[in-house]
């Protein structure tokens, strides 16, 4: 199966927040943002944000084409404006903004129709990998997050997701699904994070 049922309700835990992550749930767009946000911070505050966001747009959802077409310097002062939607605001806010763009360009604005059409995993991999923002590892993680939370399971997805598309893993958001893995999935990246501190001192 590549599509997700939309007409499912699909909850997500990953944001701590009920009405941030029924946005992630509900809207491809705001799933993407939150995985384009996932780096250098906690991974709540990075999820969280597309809820803020839309909020500070004065909707209850994002739009690609408003965003894409957002003067940039006000678009900015979204990100800015206490409590900042990023620990890096204003480079976080052109990004967003790159990737708005790109999807307008490639993909009318339709954010789901990355994976909508997609045969196979590595097919989904190449096209998440091509997103603006997005380097092999967070696009494998979106792939994992896309394949577990999401269903959007195309042939071969768990393979081109790599580690991160493991069942009973917790080594990224795709496996939060409450506090619990919330916690286990943090105590992971620690791990990994130490280990590479370690070799790193041995080289």
């Amino acid at each position: 199966m590549t599509q997700s049922n939309r007409s499912k309700a699909i909850t997500l835990r990953i944001a701590q927040q009920p009405e941030a992550d029924e946005l992630l749930g509900r809207s491809p767009l705001a799933a993407m943002i939150g995985m384009l946000l996932d780096q250098q911070v906690p991974m709540e505050w990075a999820f969280s944000g597309p809820f803020t966001l839309a909020q500070r747009m004065g909707s209850d959802d994002l739009d690609t084409h408003e965003i894409a077409a957002y003067d940039p310097e006000a678009f900015t002062e979204l990100f800015t404006a206490k409590p900042a939607l990023h620990r890096y605001p204003g480079s976080m806010a052109k990004r967003v903004q790159q990737l708005c763009q790109f999807l307008v360009a490639e993909y009318d604005g339709d954010a789901s129709a990355v994976w909508s059409d997609a045969g196979t995993g590595a097919e989904l991999l190449k096209r998440l990998k091509a997103l603006p923002g997005f380097g092999a590892q967070k696009a494998q993680i979106f792939l994992a997050l896309l394949g577990k939370q999401l269903d959007v399971r195309p042939t071969g997805w768990r393979a081109a997701a790599g580690p991160y598309g493991e069942a009973g893993s917790h080594r990224s958001v795709a496996d939060i699904t409450g506090p619990d893995s919330l916690v286990k999935v943090r105590a992971y990246k620690q791990e990994a994070k130490a280990a590479a501190k370690a070799a790193a001192k041995k080289s």
